[in-house]
This record gives structure tokens, sequence and C-alpha cells, in this order.
């Protein structure tokens, strides 16, 4: 990468390490930074591929109760630079990215880890400014957790650009068949278990109907993503208007649910 370029990865993961926060723009989620990085480093539609492949499974990633989920601006931003420092930009390099960049950012929590720790001098530091009255001070430590929270990030990302790129293509070169072949399976269920959380999630009788229409339209071929589009909105159109007619056939009597779809799928 050119020095352009790596200062412009930096800047993007500097970005998602404070939106993994703040939740304001979206930079940490990796459909998002993979796209940035690999528009700032020329390949964009591998950049895009592999974000929407890590997006897939993090969809599923939660933080529950004391349980922190791993890092999904870490996986982007570490998926990204060592698909652009293997070179390789095909599914194969694709697939090999998304793989590694999992355990990375499993790793990466010892890192939110200190950062917490930190934040917590930092809170009490503003409690003391806030008893003071100092709102400037206030404000310094509000930022300096930021600040801390974006070189989270862009720690590990500065890390993986100072390795050599010729390094990380032999090394990924060295790797057996039935490694390369084991990550892409298990890369594939990863993905396949996280929409199945957020199925799970969502899923109710209401919609189950859709879901089985959406992926009976998803195996036909000669739909392009744009016609997929064009019916998701129309189901639910239909779905909306059915949910304001209510129960009763839209004839505005009886006592009926609100809920025409649940009705039918409760006659059988």
């Amino acid at each position: 990468m050119s020095i352009i370029s790596i200062i412009l990865v930096l800047i993007i993961a500097f970005l998602a390490g404070l939106d993994g926060i703040l939740d304001q723009f979206q930079f940490h989620q990796p459909i998002i930074s993979c796209t940035l990085i690999g528009l700032v480093t020329g390949h964009l539609t591998a950049g895009i591929i592999l974000g929407g492949t890590i997006q897939m499974m993090a969809l599923g990633w939660a933080n529950i109760g004391a349980a922190v989920a791993p890092d999904a601006a870490l996986a982007g931003v570490a998926a990204a630079i060592i698909m652009v420092q293997s070179g390789n930009f095909d599914t194969k390099g694709i697939t090999v990215a998304f793989s590694t960049a999992i355990p990375l950012s499993v790793a990466g929590l010892f890192l939110t880890m200190i950062v917490r720790t930190i934040s917590v001098g930092l809170v009490h530091g503003a409690d003391a400014e806030a008893k003071k009255g100092n709102f400037a001070g206030l404000q310094r430590f509000h930022f300096a957790a930021l600040l801390l929270q974006g070189i989270r990030i862009v720690v590990p990302a500065l890390a993986l650009i100072l390795v050599p790129t010729q390094a990380v293509q032999d090394a990924l070169e060295a790797m057996p068949a039935w490694l390369t072949d084991g990550m892409a399976i298990g890369g594939g269920m990863v993905v396949a278990v996280g929409y199945a959380m957020v199925i799970n999630m969502m899923a109710s009788r209401e919609v189950w109907p859709f879901f089985a229409i959406g992926f009976a339209l998803a195996a036909v071929s000669d739909l392009t993503l744009i016609a997929l589009g064009a019916i998701g909105v129309a189901l639910a159109l239909v779905y909306i208007n059915l949910s304001k007619m209510g129960g009763n056939g839209g004839t505005g009597g009886g006592s009926g649910s609100t809920d025409p779809i649940g009705d039918i799928l409760n006659d059988y």
C-alpha cells in the first residue's frame, strides 16, 4: 500500500473504533469499513464482497450481560487489511481473509478490556470535574475516552499494515489445502449461524411466510438483486396493508384481532 492509502486506512480504522461506541454513522459495521478500505486501496469490489460476508456473521453478535461479543469493527478492518496485503482478491483470498479475521477479532477483546479498565479512571476524573462545575474538563475526559476507542482499532490495524506484504503472501500460500478448505467451510457455517440467530430474534408466526417466500425467490437465478429488492418492498407493503385491515376483512365490524396473518395461521 502507498503512504496515502495507509493513512486513509488508519483514518477509517479510527472512525470504526469511535463509531463502535457512538453508533452514529455505522463506520464500525464491516460492510462499511471493508468497503471504504477497499475503495482507498483500489479494490472496491473485493471490499464490498468481504464486508457483506462478515456483516452476515456480525448480525448475530451482541453483548449480553457481562459477555462481550467479538469486535465487529476490528473484524472488518483486520480482514480488509489482510486481504489487501495478501494481494489475492478472488473468492479464495476473500474467504481466507474472512476466516483469519474471526480469531483476530476475538483476540482484540483484550484491547477492549484494557480500554474499559482505563475508562474507569476517566469516569472518576469526569465525576470530579462535574462536581467542580468544570464543563471544559468534563469534555476533555469524554474526548479522551473516545480517543482510546479509536486507538483500540488503529493499533492492530497498524500492526497488520507493518507486516511485509511478501510475508503475508508466503504465510497464506504455505497453508495446506485441508486448512484453507476447512476455513472456508467453517466461515460459511459461522455466517449461517449468525443469520439464523437474527432470524430467531425477528421471526414470528406473522413473518414466517415472508421468510419462506424470500428463500424460494432467492433460488431463482434469473432474478437480479434489484428484482428481489422490489419484491421485498412489495411484500412489506402487502403486510402493512393487511395489518391495517385487521382481522375482520376490512369491513370495520366485529372483534377480530389486528393480526390477519396470525389468524390465518391459527386456523391451521
